[in-house]
């Protein structure tokens, strides 16, 4: 299908499959339908396309094949290098940067999206690539055989040595925060599509959008509907937008699906008070 009729239903249709069939890329790509719903998806798919072909014609066949230094050289050289894919300081503000059409269009994205640009186009050589949600910042990991390295997309000429990663995560979450297997551990494809709505939530309520905040979180509740935390940052955004009567039903849906969790009970006093208002 070139154009989602509805970008929302293939959205909520994407939050009942399993997090094995989600299709990242063209997952990144809906959710930026959400904002030009009548764009086309195709001359995207041809973009992403075309930069497989190019890795394939760099690596395949060579000994950069069969190396995972080679394999990270041949997607920098292709994605960054030939094709000018890059992340600079001016960007972490810009909402044009999570959103995937506007990346291709202006080679330009936070190292989240220009990360699921690296995934597709390994995955498209048959490389096991992932993301990994990594504190502070999204890395991709490439394994093959024994080896593995990781890498930031937004730097992706090198791969990142334990110190790097130490040192950034120490400039997340302070000094005395050390590395664990944790740190290493893959973010399913679900995962990475909810970090890119994250990254525009944020910013928007930074910005004081609170309208427009809720639409993306109703949005990530939609892929991930699994996800309580979720139903409970729909319930908190419509109370304080005076939405009362969806507030109680995002909140009682959240309480629903976490059950006697006590993480639930200052909530559950949230739900009380509004209940009360609508009586």
């Amino acid at each position: 299908m070139n154009v989602p009729a509805n970008p929302h239903a293939r959205l909520a249709e994407l939050g009942t499959k399993p997090d094995s069939e989600i299709d990242l890329f063209e997952g990144a790509l809906l959710l930026a339908s959400i904002e030009e719903p009548g764009a086309q998806h195709e001359p995207y798919r041809r973009h992403a396309e075309k930069l497989a072909d190019d890795v394939r014609s760099y690596a395949g066949g060579t000994a950069l094949d069969r190396d995972v230094d080679g394999r990270l050289e041949a997607l920098h050289w292709i994605i960054a290098q030939q094709n000018g894919y890059r992340a600079d300081e001016t960007v972490y503000d810009d909402l044009a940067a999570a959103n995937m059409m506007r990346v291709v269009d202006r080679r330009l994205g936070l190292p989240v999206t220009l990360g699921v640009l690296y995934i597709e186009i390994a995955r498209a050589q048959g490389w096991t690539a992932a993301g990994i949600d990594f504190p502070g910042r999204f890395l991709v990991r490439l394994d093959h055989g024994s080896r593995r390295l990781v890498f930031d997309p937004s730097e992706a000429n090198r791969a990142l040595t334990a110190a790097d990663l130490r040192r950034l995560l120490k400039s997340v979450s302070g000094p005395k925060a050390e590395l664990m297997p944790g740190h290493y551990a893959v973010a399913t494809d679900r995962d990475i599509l909810l970090r890119i709505q994250n990254n525009i939530k944020v910013r928007l309520l930074r910005a004081g959008e609170l309208g427009t905040a809720l639409r993306v979180v109703e949005v990530m509740a939609a892929i991930a509907p699994d996800r309580a935390e979720l139903w409970r940052e729909t319930g908190l955004l419509n109370a304080r937008l005076g939405n009362l009567k969806t507030a109680v039903v995002a909140l009682e849906e959240y309480h629903r699906r976490i059950g006697g969790d006590p993480r639930g009970q200052r909530t559950a006093l949230l739900l009380q008070e509004l209940r009360s208002r609508l009586n």
